[in-house]
């Protein structure tokens, strides 16, 4: 990582205070363990291949998540029996909370809110929501019974949110102000894939039975690079209006279809009494 940062052997060799014989010789030797080229020397200097850069990447990830497991094993031991951890990420905004904030107050003037932020990636969304209670409490965002089933966590109504598209400032459908699905014929249309949810599937085998016309684009997991990619690609994402920010050049439309999913919190199938108390404040607010 020093290296990839540092841009050469011997700026790494300072910042690590051994010399750069020493990191060269490190480097060569993880090379060889991994059996591929993590550098290309050049007369130019160094540049990091593909497989440097993704073992750069993942290192970089490994390195940061056990620092934010300390940090929120730390912040859980400061939380009183009222602070409810709220987990927030690009794709699970807290803005909810800021909505109901008025009213559950008015139920519980002593329920009080922390955020805790997490990256969105494939491991964290599985620890998380398998774990909720633990250093995260309660988590707002979509669901169905197939998702919840799949993190292995339980989930409490609040709204349901019209699957919209999100689609590039730039493409051709960004001047429309809702979508009809023969506007979709010939496009590339990303959908997670199928068994995540049972409105993404069925909303899939219509696509698959009568508008065939459609190009389905698999993908694995909601987080900005599934945004960056509709975005640099040109391809049309199923969305919801509640991640408008996720991205500065995506725009999210309606579509004229009925097609919409459950939102509301996440939280754990064994909650405690403080999140109990929130899910009770829900359905009265309801």
């Amino acid at each position: 990582m020093c290296v990839v940062e540092a841009g050469s052997f011997s700026k790494a060799a300072e910042q690590l205070y051994i010399s750069a014989p020493a990191v060269i010789k490190q480097i060569n030797s993880l090379e060889a363990s991994l059996g591929m080229k993590l550098f290309d020397r050049t007369h130019r200097g160094l540049v990091v291949t593909e497989a440097g850069q993704s073992i750069y990447n993942d290192a970089k990830y490994i390195i940061g998540y056990c620092k934010e497991s300390v940090q929120r094993a730390k912040e859980a031991m400061q939380v009183s029996d009222d602070v409810i951890r709220v987990g927030i990420s690009p794709m699970t905004p807290p803005q909810v909370f800021v909505d109901l904030w008025p009213q559950i107050q008015n139920l519980y003037p002593d329920m009080k809110f922390k955020l805790i932020t997490f990256e969105n990636t494939l491991e964290n969304a599985r620890e998380i929501l398998a774990n909720l209670g633990q250093n995260i409490d309660v988590v707002a965002g979509i669901f169905d019974e197939t998702m919840l089933k799949l993190r292995g966590c339980d989930g409490t109504e609040i709204s349901r949110e019209p699957f919209c598209v999100a689609v590039s400032i730039h493409h051709g459908l960004a001047e429309k102000k809702k979508i009809t699905l023969d506007d979709l014929a010939g496009e590339n249309f990303m959908l997670m894939q199928r068994g995540w949810s049972y409105y993404g599937d069925r909303l899939r085998d219509d696509m698959i039975r009568n508008h065939p016309e459609i190009n389905i684009v698999d993908f694995d997991l909601y987080n900005v690079e599934a945004f960056n990619r509709c975005e640099n690609e040109n391809e049309v994402l199923l969305a919801f209006k509640s991640w408008e920010s996720v991205h500065p050049l995506i725009k999210i439309i309606p579509v004229e279809w009925d097609y919409a999913m459950p939102f509301g919190i996440l939280h754990s199938k064994t909650p405690s009494d403080k999140v109990k108390r929130l899910i009770k404040a829900i359905r009265q607010i309801k």
